[in-house]
Formats: C-alpha cells, sequence, structure tokens
C-alpha cells in the first residue's frame, strides 16, 4: 500500500477518533445524552426514529439497536410519511430526529405534523443554530472539527458520531429499565446468546438410556463393551430400582488399567459397583444448557448425568455436545 493512501486512510480513522474523544470531554453532551435517554424511558409507547440519507441509514440501525434491547423501536422514513406514513405516529410517542445540519427538508416538513399529534420531537444534529434543534422538544448536538473525507464533502465523522449516539442512548435506555442478558435473550431466540438461554438439557442431551446404562452387578468386560459400544465416554450405573448410583467414565478406565497392570484378571472380576464413582453431580432434562456447562466447569468434569425428578438416569451431557449446540 502505498504511503499516500495509508495515510489517507489514517486520517479518516483519526478524524472520527479525534471527534468522538472531543464529545467524550463535553459535559454538555453527555447531560443532553442522559435528559434523551430519560424523554424516552418515561414514553409507554414506542419510539418513532427518522432520517433522510445516510442520517435515514444510521437512523434504522438505531430503531433495530433499541428494539432489541428493550426499547420498541419503528424506521419511518420522512418522504414516506408525509405521503401518507402519518398514521405511524400516536400521542405521546417521542420522534428521534437525525440530521447532521438540522435543516433536512423532509424532515423540516414532519414537525408541524408530529406536533399536531401530539409526539415529542428529539433532534441528534451538528448543527446548534438549525430549525430542527428550534423546534425540538431537546436536542443533542455533536461535535465534528473534520469530516475525514478527503475532499471534505462526504459525511464521514458526522455519520459515526450519529451513530455512536444513537447508541449511547441506547446504553442508558438499557440501564434506566433494567434490561437483562435473559430479556436480550427472549428477542434474539435464533442468535447464540438466545440459544445458550434458553436451551434446556433435554434439547441437547443424548436419551438412549441402553446405550451408556449399567447395573452394580455388571462386570468389568461388559462395562467395557458397553463403553465402545456407546462411544459416549460414560457409563452410568443404576441401583437396583433403577436409580442413578455412580458413573464410570473413559478416564476412570484408563486409570484401572495403570493401577491393575501387573494383575489384569482381577480388574475383569471387578463389578461396576466396585469401580464406579460414587453420587457422581447430575442435573435435570429441565435445566438450562448455560447452567449445566456451568457446573461442568465448577465440578470439573466433560460430562454429566441427566436424571429425572425420582433420581432416574434419563440422559447423559457432554460438554463439547452442549457448547456446540450452543
Amino acid at each position: 500500500m502505498s504511503g499516500k493512501i495509508s495515510n489517507t486512510i489514517m486520517e479518516t480513522l483519526q478524524a472520527a477518533q479525534g471527534s468522538i474523544l472531543e464529545n467524550m470531554n463535553d459535559e454538555n453532551f453527555i447531560a443532553d445524552l442522559e435528559k434523551a435517554a430519560r424523554i424516552l424511558s418515561e414514553s409507554p409507547n414506542r419510539v418513532i426514529i427518522t432520517g433522510m440519507g445516510k442520517s435515514g441509514i444510521i437512523a434504522r440501525k438505531v430503531a433495530a439497536t433499541f428494539t432489541s434491547t428493550g426499547s420498541p423501536s419503528v424506521f419511518l422514513h420522512p418522504a414516506d410519511a408525509l405521503h401518507g406514513d402519518m398514521g405511524n405516529i400516536q400521542k405521546n410517542e417521542v420522534v428521534l430526529a437525525f440530521s447532521n445540519s438540522g435543516e433536512t427538508r423532509e424532515i423540516i416538513e414532519l414537525l408541524p405534523h408530529i406536533k399536531f399529534l401530539g409526539a415529542k420531537i428529539i433532534a441528534v444534529t451538528g448543527k446548534k443554530d438549525c430549525t430542527l434543534n428550534r423546534e425540538a422538544d431537546h436536542f443533542v448536538l455533536y461535535h465534528v472539527s473534520k469530516e475525514g473525507c478527503p475532499l471534505q464533502l462526504a459525511p464521514m465523522a458526522s455519520t459515526t458520531l450519529s451513530l455512536t449516539t444513537g447508541d449511547a442512548i441506547a446504553s442508558a435506555l438499557i440501564q434506566l429499565k433494567g434490561f437483562r442478558p435473559k430479556d436480550f435473550g427472549k428477542f434474539h431466540p435464533s442468535g447464540s446468546l438466545g440459544k445458550k438461554m434458553f436451551t434446556r438439557v433435554s434439547d441437547v442431551m443424548y436419551d438412549q438410556t441402553n446405550s451408556f446404562c449399567a447395573g452394580k452387578t455388571t462386570l468389568f468386560k461388559d462395562v467395557i463393551s458397553l463403553m465402545v459400544t456407546g462411544n459416549l465416554g460414560a457409563i452410568l450405573i443404576a441401583g437396583s430400582k433403577g436409580h442413578l448410583r455412580g458413573i464410570i467414565t473413559d478416564g476412570d478406565m484408563k486409570r484401572l488399567f495403570d493401577n491393575f497392570e501387573s494383575n489384569i484378571q482381577d480388574l475383569f472380576k471387578k463389578t461396576a459397583e466396585e469401580i464406579m464413582t460414587v453420587d457422581p453431580v447430575f442435573v435435570s432434562p429441565e435445566s438450562m444448557v448455560e447452567e449445566a456447562i456451568a457446573l461442568m466447569h465448577d465440578k470439573g468434569t466433560y460430562i454429566l448425568p441427566v436424571v429425572d425428578k425420582n433420581k432416574k438416569p434419563v440422559g447423559l451431557l457432554r460438554m463439547h455436545d452442549a457448547i456446540a449446540f450452543i
């Protein structure tokens, strides 16, 4: 990469970084963000977010972020609003309007109609003295000293600040509304967080008990056969009434062979009860996979028996299967 091109790239990044730092150090900017968040948090209805052109793209993203973090929002295209979509705006709603100049014609034309419908207006702009700020119930003013465009024509740092401003308000709303990780999971059921928080052990476990369960009197040679056939890394040992009594893992098998290396015939005479780990930690099929993974980490194991309310084995959960699923 030539020095001229790399310098241009660096100048663009530095312009965005410098603008962010400048605004972070502006107490008025931070206070205005907090006030905007409080106004939005007090609204019982949706947030209407609007913007035109590149500000419209930013507004769409902010609307999506708000919605996914507990503040239902909808993007309203200002041109469409002037041709019938004003019906999206209801009384007591708040309209969050993005416009770097604060003079975007389509948004300015919306203002009297928004007020007529009884909605509040919060403006996000880069110019203090503008029509949008004068007409708004509250405005957030960001400062950009240099756009970063080598031609000084295309909005770059200003769109970065618009986006960051929207994200900052979203973060404040998360705090004000007490939004929690499990709430986020509800709105992302197909995402990794949603799967982690709403996947139960029963969704992931092996449930063919005949492939990993044996009785206390089962001989070691038969335990080996079951271990090889099942290929699950463990065998659960049940008592005479079917309750979980112990577990034998492939790690246990390796240690047994080492311990009985000089007298392997004695090992083959052993029963499952004599070689099992007694009363292993277990989970229920209704447990969340996230909880099961935490338990495995805490106990230093990679496999858990799954038992019903009567402590009878119904499944086997392996660490790598649980992690792969979510």
